[in-house]
């Protein structure tokens, strides 16, 4: 199907590098000083997001709360 294995990288590689994209995003956005999360905590959801495929997608449509957090 392929002819040689860096034909497979090229064709991935815009898949991992959104991915990788995505993940940054949303370590960043747990770890913001007014960001309040839902359901785990934010060191919780950091692991999450780093460990497990696609669980950034779990966290920006379902573990964050649009609600400002007060001092």
């Amino acid at each position: 199907m392929f002819e040689d294995f860096s034909t497979l990288i090229m064709l991935l590689l815009p898949f991992v590098l959104v991915d990788t994209g995505f993940k940054i995003y949303a370590v960043i956005d747990i770890h913001k000083s007014e960001r309040r999360v839902l359901l785990i905590s934010k060191m919780a959801w950091t692991l999450l997001v780093l460990l497990v495929s696609f669980a950034w997608v779990v966290y920006l449509l379902g573990g964050r709360s649009d609600d400002i957090a007060e001092n």
